[in-house]
């Protein structure tokens, strides 16, 4: 079976918001394209158009109602690989083939040790290993190790593709083991938590809860006037835009 490292130099995770996350698919297309070459749509690796396709995603969006009444809301819940300190996926593999590196904690697997037994699928709490059968092969999400350390790549562009992709900045990449680093500090401020953290995997993604809900009823109950809220306009193109929000607001 497979060793764990006994320490990682760092610890390189996603932080990802569940306030500010819309359920767009956009991070999972943007991963699909990356890492398998396909298209920038939700099409499955083989036959998609037809009675059968089949193919692996390394990033699943799930949507769940909470609250009931005019308490409830959508939340939409993305789910990858964690990069567990302590992943069962990595000790069952019977290779060699998934392993956790220590330079920087993020956990890979070796197509060309992988013999596609699945023990480490049956193994991941968070059902987050994939089984391609076109390669006979498991894969998961690799944190795009091919595109964060890429130095043909702008700066800008050497984190995940998830994370270059996501339109409401809801995903955060960084060293989650340096408590300075600008995730571990969003971390601390938000209350972020461990997926299952009660399972003892470690899992080094930290999710964001949702803040408390703001809507019409809410913001009724706020009686500071506007106009201490909002300072004047004092140019043409500030007073167009203030025009243009307090139309939007009706």
């Amino acid at each position: 079976m497979t060793c764990l490292p006994t320490h990682t130099e760092r610890k390189l995770g996603l932080v990802i918001d569940l306030d500010t996350c819309v359920g767009c698919h956009g991070c999972a297309t943007s991963c699909k394209e990356w890492n398998t070459g396909g298209y920038s749509a939700p099409l499955s690796d083989t036959d998609p158009y037809g009675a059968d396709p089949d193919g692996a995603w390394l990033n699943r969006i799930h949507s769940y109602e909470v609250g009931d009444g005019a308490d409830s809301r959508t939340v939409h819940f993305p789910r990858s690989c964690l990069h567990c300190e302590t992943p069962d996926c990595v000790t069952v593999c019977p290779t060699g083939a998934s392993f956790k590196r220590a330079e920087d904690g993020i956990v890979l697997v070796d197509p060309d040790l992988c013999i596609g037994c699945k023990l480490c699928s049956w193994a991941c709490a968070y059902g987050a290993r994939e089984y391609d059968p076109s390669h006979g092969v498991m894969k998961k999400c690799t944190l795009c190790v091919d595109r964060i350390y890429n130095e043909h790549l702008a700066p800008e562009d050497r984190v995940p593709a998830c994370v270059r992709a996501c339109p409401t900045g809801a995903r955060h990449f960084g060293d989650l083991g340096d408590p300075d680093s600008d995730v571990s500090k969003l971390v601390a401020e938000r209350g972020g938590f461990d997926l299952l953290g009660a399972f003892g995997y470690k899992p080094v993604n930290k999710y964001l809860p949702p803040r408390e809900r703001r809507d019409a009823r809410t913001v009724a109950t706020d009686k500071t006037p506007q106009k201490q809220k909002i300072a004047a306009p004092t140019t043409a193109i500030e007073s167009l835009f203030s025009w243009v929000d307090r139309a939007l607001s009706r």
